[in-house]
């Protein structure tokens, strides 16, 4: 149970619109890289009694456990948290702890999946979308050349093939001619593949079948056995080794969605090689994808769901995209030209826009993720982690401490 489930403080908006003068100060939180620099000053100026204060965690994790803490408490909040979808579900059991942003303005702007991941039992819409996550593989071109492999985008896509098992052999060939490990980690590849499984972790009902599912133990057994045959890094994602090795050719290849982009480029500064291949093992697969929620605690709930609101239309949604890679999930977006012409420099001027909206044509799964996925996800990551990266347990035995894990989240 989430610390938010116990003992939830009482909290509401207060109604307040302003400081008197008209003006209003908002604050944003969001995590990672959202693309919104610029569109933040672009909003000020044209909104000059709106003063708007971003807070960047550097996490996701670090966020949801700021919007845990300050959520049980009923206090502390920014007027606009944004959230990622694996930590929503929780949140959708408190709706009375978010404003409704239900609006004539935002009436089918979105995939119609992307609306049902934050429309709560009762009808209640507690989160705009911001992006989704659209998969590809991102690799070094360089150090393909390197090791005598195909390095041209449209060979490597037939080079990694369009299966794990294939994703796998070429990582073999690789590993054959290169001293540089294929992938980051075992728990980045089994991320991947279990949002390409409708139900992994739990029934639609809500009951957990994470450690009754053969898919699961499954595609765990995978990508520890890839590991076992010295094809990961056995980097933690977002550990200060992992960000550092894209300064030291740490991995060849990595699951790539289109957020990943803007942190390859901010992690590998200067380093030059990175490209992006059109395909993705096991089909298409879409990771992660955010909202914007108003929580009732805000001062200024009209002023911050009007901004809200401006942040997740398909305009400025394709300027973050140009910006950091985050892709939109609004059906008019998906069709702009400027998106489908937009190229990345830093990836060897790829025609990112392209090859992630045929990416986002690929996705046919989006998996089940009730109030436990999280807690589960995160256990089977530790479970991984303990193998792959820290090297301090079997297979076999980190397994067992990942049942427990389940059971112990009731």
């Amino acid at each position: 149970m989430t610390a938010f489930g116990l003992g939830l403080a009482g909290c509401s908006s207060s109604g307040q619109e302003g400081d008197g003068s008209g003006k209003v100060t908002l604050t944003l939180a969001t995590f990672n890289e959202f693309g919104y620099e610029d569109l933040i000053k672009e909003y000020m100026a044209a909104h000059p009694n709106v003063t708007i204060e971003h807070k960047k965690a550097a996490t996701s994790n670090e966020a949801r456990d700021n919007m845990n803490t300050r959520l049980a408490a009923g206090s502390g909040l920014s007027d606009i948290e944004a959230i990622e979808v694996d930590w929503l579900p929780e949140l959708r059991q408190y709706p009375d702890r978010f404003v409704d942003l239900k609006s004539d303005s935002v009436k089918d702007r979105w995939l119609p999946w992307k609306v049902k991941q934050a429309t709560t039992d009762d009808g209640k819409l507690i989160g705009y979308g911001t992006d989704i996550g659209p998969e590809a593989i991102c690799y070094r071109a360089d150090l393909f050349k390197a090791a005598g492999l195909p390095s041209d985008r449209d060979q490597v896509a037939t080079f990694l093939g369009s299966t794990w098992e294939d994703y796998f052999a070429a990582g073999k060939k690789f590993q054959a001619k290169s001293k540089v490990p294929w992938m980051e980690s075992a728990g980045s590849i089994f991320n991947a593949m279990v949002n390409q499984v409708p139900n992994a972790y739990e029934d639609n009902d809500g009951k957990v079948i994470a450690t009754e599912n053969p898919q699961v133990r499954q595609m765990y057994d995978t990508v520890l056995q890839a590991s076992k045959d010295g094809l990961s890094a056995g980097l933690a994602q977002w550990s200060t080794d992992w960000t550092s090795s894209f300064q030291r050719n740490g991995f060849a290849t990595m699951v790539c969605p289109a957020w990943m982009l803007g942190v390859i480029e901010g992690n590998g500064a200067n380093v030059k090689g990175w490209d992006v291949a059109n395909t993705f093992p096991g089909g298409g697969g879409n990771w992660g994808g955010s909202f914007l929620t108003v929580p009732a605690q805000s001062k200024h709930p009209n002023e911050a769901k009007a901004l809200a609101d401006w942040l997740t239309a398909p305009e400025q949604q394709v300027k973050a995209f140009q910006a950091k890679g985050t892709f939109p999930s609004q059906e008019a977006a998906l069709k702009s030209p400027e998106l489908l012409a937009a190229t990345r420099p830093y990836f060897n001027d790829a025609p990112t826009g392209k090859i992630l909206a045929e990416r986002a044509k690929a996705v046919t799964v989006v998996p089940f993720k009730g109030p436990k996925y999280s807690g589960i996800n995160d256990a089977m990551q530790q479970a991984l982690g303990r193998v792959d990266v820290t090297k301090t347990d079997s297979a076999a035995a980190s397994w067992d401490k990942f049942v427990t894990a389940v059971k112990a989240l009731g």
